[in-house]
């Protein structure tokens, strides 16, 4: 879809089994049946797209503090400590006393249930996987830390233990990529909407990323620097991806204009060329500039270029939003999709509200193929050319709202709907029919309640309790609106 390749770096996740030293004397061939399941559980993130870095048995208190300083020195961004039979919970207490990282207790026996007729200790021990959680739970709490999750189940054919599994590996490259990522920052939020208004030092302070201050002139620079061939090559791109139908009922849309579409590519090439030059791996921007100069022409004809480049993995954020741009980039890192939303007029008759924005989305989470239309004004900022209007898939879908808390904290505020089939208004840009629970109404009152922004980022498929175990991680207050 796209010739510009956004790399990102693997999360790196950790492993270590524990077990008990005194056993391995008592039973012949119980280590080498405990390391076996480590490795099938190792086997099992394989195909998660993680680095993995296996660190063996901890069976006693010593091993745990030489082992400790071989995970600090790893830098990782998880751990699991697989529950192979019971441990003494000295195996455990220094590494979660240290560890500033979420540690998650896998639990998988590999015997759905014991063969009673022919059970042995030996069988048991194989299967005592739960047998320390709650000693190693009560440790936790007596260390001063949280209770760690848990991975509870079997070791085999255990569909919802998998889930879980591929649940935390997303989990870390979330992490993993919040304290690594560079974002850009060009211009100021629109008209002054204090909501949006937040700290860069304080998004590295909480989430760990740097931002980036950039200057207009930058991609205007990137701007004159295209060339024709590129141009041309980025026009057919465009046209290949979205469909260009004539207008219907709006009086300020048109079909896709030659001229729309000749700067749409052209200013797409410029950005392209802008974010390899400054190195960075999102963009939160707002500028207007002066009348009819190259720069308006420029800023404010970057949506069809960052809807391209938000389908591909690097979140770009309209109106200057760096909080929402945070939540684009978590939803992305969860393979979520994640696109710049905020409400738009209700339907009472059929109970749901308009949930959409102007500007860029994310194409990979649409229903069908996306449209342009040029828009003679993008309302309530200036410029005209092309806008991207589609619908969300329809299914179940998540909204993360990121607020900053009179005490100068973040506050994640979530939300669970579904995207249901119907029409949309042909205005240019997205629109998703949302249903909530109990009733459109009252999830609108619950959810203003929380203090939420303006905007909020909008992904498929229901996954707020992931996002807030992130919040959880980062010590960040958390509401899911639609569990209350």
């Amino acid at each position: 879809m796209n010739e510009l390749v956004i790399k990102k770096e693997k999360a790196r996740i950790g492993v270590f089994g524990v077990g008990y030293d005194v056993y391995w004397g008592q039973f012949d061939g119980l280590l080498d049946e405990l390391m076996a399941k480590n490795a099938v559980f190792k086997d099992k993130l394989v195909d998660k797209n993680v680095e993995i870095i296996d660190f063996g048995m901890i069976d006693n208190p010593k091993k745990a503090y030489e082992k400790l300083k071989e995970i600090q020195a790893e830098n990782l961004d998880l751990i699991f400590c697989n529950m192979l039979t019971y441990a003494t919970s000295g195996t455990f207490g220094i590494i979660i006393k240290t560890l500033n990282i979420p540690i998650v207790l896998v639990a998988l026996q590999p015997r759905k249930a014991l063969d009673y007729a022919q059970a042995s200790t030996y069988m048991q021990l194989v299967n005592d996987d739960i047998c320390s959680l709650p000693e190693f739970a009560g440790v936790s709490v007596r260390m001063g830390k949280k209770v760690p999750e848990m991975i509870i189940g079997t070791l085999h054919d255990d569909f919802a233990a998998d889930v879980k599994i591929g649940e935390f590996c997303k989990i870390a490259k979330v992490l993993h990529d919040l304290k690594n990522v560079h974002f850009g920052h060009l211009g100021h939020p629109i008209n002054a909407m204090l909501d949006m208004h937040t700290d860069a030092t304080m998004l590295t302070s909480i989430f760990g990323c740097h931002i980036v201050e950039c200057e207009a002139n930058e991609i205007v620079d990137c701007y004159q620097n295209a060339t024709e061939v590129e141009i041309l090559a980025k026009e057919k791109t465009i046209l290949k991806f979205f469909d260009t139908p004539d207008p219907v009922s709006d009086p300020i849309s048109m079909k896709l204009t030659n001229e729309d579409l000749r700067v749409a590519a052209h200013v797409s090439v410029a950005l392209d060329k802008f974010i390899i030059s400054k190195n960075i791996d999102g963009l939160a921007y707002y500028y207007d500039g002066p009348i009819d100069s190259l720069e308006r022409l420029v800023m404010s004809n970057l949506i069809v270029g960052n809807s391209i480049l938000t389908s591909n993995s690097f979140p770009m954020c309209g109106e200057s939003d760096l909080k929402t741009l945070v939540a684009m980039l978590i939803m992305d890192r969860l393979d979520i999709g994640g696109s710049f939303a905020e409400f738009h007029p209700i339907d009472f008759n059929e109970d749901f509200v308009l949930v959409g924005h102007d500007g860029p989305h994310n194409l990979s989470i649409a229903e069908g193929r996306p449209l342009l239309r040029s828009l003679k004004k993008y309302h309530g900022k200036p410029g005209n050319g092309a806008g991207v209007e589609f619908k969300i898939k329809e299914g179940p879908i998540t909204m993360l709202s990121i607020n900053s808390t009179f005490d100068g904290k973040f506050k994640f505020i979530l939300a669970e709907g579904q995207s249901v089939k119907g029409p949309i208004p042909p205005t240019g840009n997205t629109n998703t029919r949302g249903c909530f629970k109990p009733d459109v109404r009252t999830f609108l009152y619950k959810w203003m309640e929380q203090g939420p922004t303006h905007h909020f980022a909008l992904g498929i498929g229901h996954h707020a309790q992931s996002i807030q175990k992130i919040a959880k991680y980062l010590n960040i207050e958390s509401i899911i609106v639609t569990n209350y």
